[in-house]
């Protein structure tokens, strides 16, 4: 079974960075992608889905250093769906996108980026660009 979400959007505001006991950091963020079709009668409909999106450690530290409203990421991660009690006591349901990889869009020096890393720190995983993904990277035995 496969749980495994990939999204390109545009951050909907500042991440939220906490520190946890033993100084593990947690950052969430709201990202947005949109959608443009043409309807039944040709007007084009944009249609935007809102993510909230969750980084711990060194990806939560990256988007605290980095991660600025109106950015372009790329977010890959798994769709979490959990439940909590509001100050009120009632249950609210939450789905999130817990990201295990994120890229930062955009040419340098777009929206201060000159300086960004582009992988992933302290995660133990490495990642391909965008571009390498588009090229064909290392990982291109798809079927399709």
């Amino acid at each position: 079974m496969v749980n495994k979400v990939i999204l390109v959007g545009n951050v909907g505001k500042d991440p939220e960075v906490r520190h946890l006991e033993s100084n593990v950091a947690v950052a969430k963020f709201p990202l947005a992608t949109s959608e443009t079709y043409r309807n039944k009668d040709g007007e084009r409909i944009t249609q935007t889905e809102w993510h909230n999106i969750v980084l711990w450690r060194g990806l939560a530290k990256v988007a605290e250093d980095y991660v600025k409203k109106g950015q372009a990421l790329y977010i890959e991660g798994k769709i979490r769906s959990r439940k909590y009690e509001d100050k009120e006591g009632n249950t609210r349901y939450i789905t999130e996108i817990v990201a295990d990889n994120m890229q930062m869009l955009g040419r340098k020096g777009d929206s201060g980026e000159a300086s960004t890393p582009s992988t992933p720190a302290d995660t133990g995983k490495t990642s391909d660009s965008v571009e390498d993904l588009e090229a064909g990277g290392p990982d291109d035995d798809l079927p399709f």
